[in-house]
Protein backbone atom coordinates (compact mmCIF):
# COMPACT_ATOMS: atom_id res chain seq x y z
CA UNK A 1 0.00 0.00 0.00
CA UNK A 2 1.26 3.52 -0.76
CA UNK A 3 0.26 6.80 1.10
CA UNK A 4 -0.38 10.20 -0.89
CA UNK A 5 1.62 13.21 -0.79
CA UNK A 6 0.56 16.59 0.56
CA UNK A 7 2.57 19.31 -0.85
CA UNK A 8 2.54 22.93 1.47
CA UNK A 9 5.11 25.08 -0.66
CA UNK A 10 3.66 28.12 -2.15
CA UNK A 11 3.06 28.24 -5.87
CA UNK A 12 4.79 27.84 -8.59
CA UNK A 13 6.80 25.45 -6.79
CA UNK A 14 3.78 23.45 -5.27
CA UNK A 15 3.00 22.16 -8.91
CA UNK A 16 6.55 21.52 -9.97
CA UNK A 17 6.84 19.48 -6.67
CA UNK A 18 3.72 17.74 -7.40
CA UNK A 19 4.37 16.93 -10.96
CA UNK A 20 7.53 14.97 -9.85
CA UNK A 21 5.69 13.00 -7.10
CA UNK A 22 3.01 12.09 -9.78
CA UNK A 23 5.61 11.29 -11.86
CA UNK A 24 6.92 8.77 -9.63
CA UNK A 25 3.53 6.99 -9.38
CA UNK A 26 2.05 8.80 -5.75
CA UNK A 27 -1.17 10.74 -5.27
CA UNK A 28 -0.84 14.05 -4.70
CA UNK A 29 -2.81 16.92 -2.72
CA UNK A 30 -1.73 20.52 -3.30
CA UNK A 31 -2.39 22.81 -0.13
CA UNK A 32 -0.05 25.69 0.06
CA UNK A 33 0.70 27.64 3.21
CA UNK A 34 2.07 30.35 2.14
CA UNK A 35 1.90 32.84 -1.05
CA UNK A 36 4.49 34.65 -2.47
CA UNK A 37 3.99 38.45 -2.85
CA UNK A 38 6.27 41.12 -4.05
CA UNK A 39 8.11 43.49 -1.86
CA UNK A 40 8.82 46.96 -3.68
CA UNK A 41 12.88 47.83 -3.20
CA UNK A 42 15.46 50.36 -4.31
CA UNK A 43 18.64 48.61 -6.17
CA UNK A 44 22.11 49.63 -4.46
CA UNK A 45 24.26 51.89 -5.33
CA UNK A 46 27.52 50.10 -4.00
CA UNK A 47 29.61 48.43 -6.11
CA UNK A 48 29.50 44.32 -5.50
CA UNK A 49 31.86 41.28 -7.16
CA UNK A 50 28.85 39.04 -7.60
CA UNK A 51 24.83 38.80 -6.98
CA UNK A 52 23.99 35.79 -4.88
CA UNK A 53 20.29 33.96 -5.99
CA UNK A 54 19.05 31.45 -2.89
CA UNK A 55 15.48 31.30 -4.42
CA UNK A 56 14.03 30.97 -7.85
CA UNK A 57 11.31 33.83 -6.52
CA UNK A 58 13.92 36.64 -6.34
CA UNK A 59 14.46 36.42 -10.07
CA UNK A 60 10.77 36.08 -10.63
CA UNK A 61 9.91 38.90 -8.31
CA UNK A 62 12.27 41.57 -8.40
CA UNK A 63 10.96 43.43 -11.20
CA UNK A 64 12.42 46.42 -13.01
CA UNK A 65 14.92 46.78 -10.58
CA UNK A 66 16.80 43.90 -11.78
CA UNK A 67 18.03 45.39 -14.90
CA UNK A 68 20.88 47.84 -12.47
CA UNK A 69 22.18 44.63 -11.86
CA UNK A 70 22.63 42.64 -15.10
CA UNK A 71 26.46 43.16 -15.38
CA UNK A 72 26.91 41.15 -11.75
CA UNK A 73 28.30 37.34 -12.64
CA UNK A 74 25.16 34.83 -10.75
CA UNK A 75 25.75 32.27 -8.10
CA UNK A 76 22.42 30.61 -8.16
CA UNK A 77 21.64 27.90 -5.66
CA UNK A 78 20.54 25.36 -7.77
CA UNK A 79 19.76 24.29 -11.46
CA UNK A 80 15.45 26.04 -10.96
CA UNK A 81 16.94 29.31 -9.51
CA UNK A 82 19.03 29.68 -12.53
CA UNK A 83 16.76 28.71 -14.97
CA UNK A 84 14.70 31.60 -13.08
CA UNK A 85 17.60 33.80 -13.53
CA UNK A 86 18.68 33.49 -17.25
CA UNK A 87 14.86 33.92 -17.79
CA UNK A 88 14.96 37.05 -15.97
CA UNK A 89 18.32 38.24 -18.06
CA UNK A 90 21.24 37.85 -15.60
CA UNK A 91 24.46 35.96 -16.91
CA UNK A 92 24.47 32.64 -14.84
CA UNK A 93 28.89 32.56 -13.60
CA UNK A 94 28.05 29.66 -10.96
CA UNK A 95 25.64 26.93 -9.84
CA UNK A 96 25.18 25.06 -6.17
CA UNK A 97 23.77 21.90 -5.80
CA UNK A 98 22.69 22.57 -2.25
CA UNK A 99 21.70 25.32 -0.08
CA UNK A 100 23.10 28.97 0.13
CA UNK A 101 26.02 27.80 2.49
CA UNK A 102 27.20 26.08 -0.26
CA UNK A 103 26.80 28.82 -2.70
CA UNK A 104 28.43 31.08 -1.39
CA UNK A 105 31.34 28.68 -0.93
CA UNK A 106 30.89 28.24 -4.10
CA UNK A 107 31.64 32.00 -4.81
CA UNK A 108 34.50 32.22 -2.35
CA UNK A 109 36.47 29.62 -4.28
CA UNK A 110 35.92 31.90 -7.94
CA UNK A 111 37.07 35.06 -5.65
CA UNK A 112 34.17 36.64 -5.10
CA UNK A 113 33.51 38.25 -1.71
CA UNK A 114 31.68 41.17 -2.50
CA UNK A 115 28.37 39.58 -2.50
CA UNK A 116 24.70 40.96 -2.66
CA UNK A 117 21.73 38.90 -2.42
CA UNK A 118 18.20 39.47 -3.49
CA UNK A 119 16.37 37.49 -0.80
CA UNK A 120 12.99 36.61 0.80
CA UNK A 121 11.89 39.01 3.84
CA UNK A 122 12.00 35.92 5.77
CA UNK A 123 15.22 34.34 5.57
CA UNK A 124 18.21 32.44 6.45
CA UNK A 125 21.41 35.17 7.18
CA UNK A 126 24.31 34.22 5.29
CA UNK A 127 28.16 35.30 7.26
CA UNK A 128 29.22 38.30 4.74
CA UNK A 129 26.22 38.91 2.33
CA UNK A 130 23.97 42.13 1.65
CA UNK A 131 20.88 40.97 1.70
CA UNK A 132 18.14 43.08 0.01
CA UNK A 133 14.39 41.58 0.08
CA UNK A 134 12.17 41.70 -3.04
CA UNK A 135 9.73 39.28 -1.70
CA UNK A 136 7.33 37.67 1.11
CA UNK A 137 6.07 34.55 1.66
CA UNK A 138 2.73 35.14 3.36
CA UNK A 139 0.62 32.79 5.48
CA UNK A 140 -2.30 31.49 4.06
CA UNK A 141 -4.25 29.40 6.82
CA UNK A 142 -6.57 27.27 6.01
CA UNK A 143 -10.50 26.83 7.18
CA UNK A 144 -10.64 25.33 10.52
CA UNK A 145 -10.50 21.60 9.83
CA UNK A 146 -9.37 21.30 6.57
CA UNK A 147 -5.85 19.85 8.05
CA UNK A 148 -7.49 16.58 8.59
CA UNK A 149 -6.83 15.51 5.37
CA UNK A 150 -3.01 15.33 6.23
CA UNK A 151 -3.64 12.25 7.98
CA UNK A 152 -2.26 8.82 6.84
CA UNK A 153 -0.43 11.10 4.05
CA UNK A 154 3.72 11.98 3.48
CA UNK A 155 4.09 15.66 4.17
CA UNK A 156 6.86 17.18 2.04
CA UNK A 157 8.34 19.97 4.42
CA UNK A 158 10.33 23.04 2.66
CA UNK A 159 11.46 24.92 5.02
CA UNK A 160 11.33 25.72 8.85
CA UNK A 161 8.35 28.24 8.38
CA UNK A 162 6.28 25.63 7.09
CA UNK A 163 6.78 23.10 9.01
CA UNK A 164 6.25 25.23 11.98
CA UNK A 165 2.63 26.28 10.67
CA UNK A 166 2.54 22.65 9.74
CA UNK A 167 2.59 21.40 13.24
CA UNK A 168 0.47 24.02 14.61
CA UNK A 169 -2.10 24.18 11.94
CA UNK A 170 -2.56 19.91 12.51
CA UNK A 171 -2.90 20.61 16.66
CA UNK A 172 -5.62 22.79 15.90
CA UNK A 173 -7.59 20.82 13.76
CA UNK A 174 -6.63 17.73 16.28
CA UNK A 175 -5.40 15.70 13.93
CA UNK A 176 -2.63 13.33 15.52
CA UNK A 177 0.93 13.90 14.71
CA UNK A 178 1.25 9.62 14.84
CA UNK A 179 -0.72 9.35 11.51
CA UNK A 180 1.02 11.90 9.13
CA UNK A 181 4.75 11.21 7.84
CA UNK A 182 7.05 13.87 7.54
CA UNK A 183 10.34 14.18 4.87
CA UNK A 184 12.05 16.95 5.77
CA UNK A 185 14.41 18.90 3.06
CA UNK A 186 17.05 19.55 6.27
CA UNK A 187 17.72 18.84 8.94
CA UNK A 188 17.17 22.55 10.53
CA UNK A 189 13.37 21.79 9.01
CA UNK A 190 12.95 18.36 10.39
CA UNK A 191 14.53 20.31 13.44
CA UNK A 192 11.27 22.86 13.17
CA UNK A 193 8.98 19.90 12.86
CA UNK A 194 10.14 18.39 15.54
CA UNK A 195 8.93 14.81 17.01
CA UNK A 196 5.77 13.07 17.60
CA UNK A 197 5.14 11.74 14.05
CA UNK A 198 4.84 8.82 12.76
CA UNK A 199 7.83 8.71 10.32
CA UNK A 200 10.23 11.36 9.47
CA UNK A 201 13.16 11.41 6.92
CA UNK A 202 15.61 13.79 5.73
CA UNK A 203 16.46 14.29 2.17
CA UNK A 204 19.52 13.42 1.12
CA UNK A 205 20.15 16.93 -0.34
CA UNK A 206 18.56 19.85 0.09
CA UNK A 207 16.63 20.14 -2.86
CA UNK A 208 13.19 19.47 -4.08
CA UNK A 209 14.56 16.43 -6.25
CA UNK A 210 15.80 14.72 -2.91
CA UNK A 211 12.78 15.98 -1.14
CA UNK A 212 10.74 13.80 -3.49
CA UNK A 213 12.85 10.96 -3.19
CA UNK A 214 12.85 10.84 0.36
CA UNK A 215 8.84 11.15 0.52
CA UNK A 216 8.52 8.38 -1.85
CA UNK A 217 10.36 5.80 0.48
CA UNK A 218 8.45 7.15 3.42
CA UNK A 219 4.91 6.29 1.13
CA UNK A 220 5.66 2.56 1.22
CA UNK A 221 3.70 1.01 3.85
CA UNK A 222 5.24 -2.73 4.71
Amino acid sequence: MTRPALVLRPEPGNAATARRLEAAGLTVARLPLFGIVAIEWTPPDDPYDALLLTSANAARLAGPGLAVLQHLPVIAVGAGTAAAAEDAGLRIAAVGQGDGAQALSLAHRNGWHRILRLAARDRIFLPGVEDIPVYASEPRIPAPGTMRLAKSTVTLLHSPRAATLFRRLLERDQTLLASVRVAAISDAVAQAAGKGWDRSLIAAEPNDAALVQAACTLAIDH
